[in-house]
């Protein structure tokens, strides 16, 4: 009598329907965790960098960003420098630990009496070259472990695991800010960092065994530029970035004029941007969970880069026609969330294709150095637009202009990207994976 086949474990079911491969479990789990702990740090930190900014003045946050691209064009040839020189197993704990060393100086500034009056406009700064520079360096090692076939399948769910961090990290501050109080959380934030670390020393063999021997990648410390300023395949994934803050810093400084007429006080206005946070992680963790991985594998990268900014673009639509404060935070969530769920992964997913130092120094210059250059620009353009006194709905017609270029630009390059992937040669199902448990 033959016997009877095996039920499915959970493990089983939940490789089925992700289409996870045995070999690949391990490196994804680590990857899960390595983002979780990544976006959990940064989101305890988030609503107290808004909230902040918010104390600082709305009407001189085109300082604050101002000087937040001066930090990053400083930190761009420290961090290419680093990059040049040093394997990965080297440069990559370096640069979180120079970041864990930071919010352990913060703490110790906070406690201080005028410490947090003082270091506001240092914190605000910080937290923006940091947030950007750790997640580029992570997408940047994410492309060296896995193929472009495995960025389709994976890409979706190792950014659920940055969603479920990010989720996390605004649910314990709105939680512990006012029992602990803000220096405590530096310390929750460093420690969250520390187990990033312990994710990339696990996950280092995964990158070896796919792209080769750990090797320093050389180069100049100014590579970046020079490879985003010869490739039109980079400079469109720039222009895509260009676009997405446009719209993302137009969003912001309207919420921030709304959030200082609303709320009077530090912990509503922190306990306002955490909601927001949350409700944003929300909605991103459903749609990577429920739409991300099918779009990608079964209709590539078009329209996850085109998607988001077609449905701001009515958003901002809607806004011109009736503006209100509700209507404008719901397009900020639907924003945030789309960029999250839908454009980060397909974007990330383009850097599989070129070479290493253009992951790690052309990314990394779009990611820092042209990102909060465009938010410096913008910036200071929404402040003459404030000093102008534009009413929101005239602001909503801007945005609905640079959103519908966004989707235009995004359905160009995707359809550049799918159509080099058919003409490529066929790549393996999976990378060798090495004996590390």
């Amino acid at each position: 009598m033959a016997a009877s086949p095996s039920l499915p474990t959970p493990v089983s079911r939940l490789a089925l329907l992700t289409g996870v491969t045995r070999d690949e479990r391990s490196a994804l789990a680590w990857s899960f965790l390595y983002f979780f702990s990544l976006l959990c740090a940064y989101g305890l930190l988030r609503p107290l960098r808004e909230e902040m900014g918010v104390r600082h003045g709305v009407n001189r946050l085109q300082w604050l960003f101002s000087g937040t691209f001066l930090c990053m064009l400083l930190a761009q040839p420290l961090y290419g420098a680093l990059v040049s020189r040093f394997e990965r197993r080297v440069f990559l704990p370096v640069v979180y630990g120079f970041f864990i060393a930071c919010l352990l100086v913060f703490y110790a500034v906070f406690r201080l009496d005028r410490g947090m009056t003082v270091a506001v406009p240092a914190f605000f700064i910080w937290v923006s070259v940091f947030n950007l520079f750790v997640v580029s360096v992570f997408w940047s090692f994410m492309s060296d472990i896995f193929t472009t076939d495995q960025a389709k399948r994976l890409y979706g769910i190792i950014a659920a695991g940055g969603t479920c961090g990010a989720l996390a990290g605004p649910a314990l501050t709105a939680l512990l800010v006012q029992e602990v109080g803000v220096p405590q959380l530096m310390l929750i934030s460093a420690l969250l960092l520390g187990g990033a670390l312990v994710a990339i020393v696990r996950l280092l063999p995964w990158a070896t065994a796919r792209r080769g021997a750990d090797r320093a990648i050389g180069g100049t410390v100014l590579a970046g530029a020079r490879l985003v300023t010869a490739s039109p395949f980079l400079r469109a994934i720039a222009g895509l970035l260009l676009l997405y803050v446009t719209v993302n810093t137009i969003l912001y400084y309207q919420q921030a004029a709304v959030v200082a007429a609303a709320f009077t006080d530090s912990a509503s206005r922190a306990a306002y941007f955490a909601r927001i946070d949350f409700a944003v992680n929300a909605l991103t963790v459903v749609t990577q969970v429920v739409v991300t991985r099918v779009l990608l594998t079964r209709f590539g990268v078009t329209p996850l880069l085109m998607l988001s900014p077609l449905v701001v673009a009515l958003g901002f639509a809607w806004l011109a026609a009736t503006p209100g404060p509700l209507l404008l935070a719901s397009i900020q969530v639907v924003h945030r969330a789309g960029n999250f769920s839908l454009i980060a992964p397909a974007r990330e997913s383009l850097f599989t294709r070129v070479d290493r130092e253009s992951r790690y120094k052309a990314k990394a210059f779009i990611d820092t150095a042209i990102y909060r250059g465009g938010d410096l620009v913008v910036g200071w353009c929404m402040a003459a637009v404030a000093a102008r006194k534009l009413p929101l709905g005239e602001v909503a017609l801007i945005g609905l202009a640079v959103a519908s270029i966004w989707a235009l630009l995004g359905w160009r390059v995707g359809r550049t990207h799918d159509a080099h992937l058919a003409a490529a040669a066929p790549q393996p199902a999976s990378a060798t994976s090495p004996a590390v448990s």
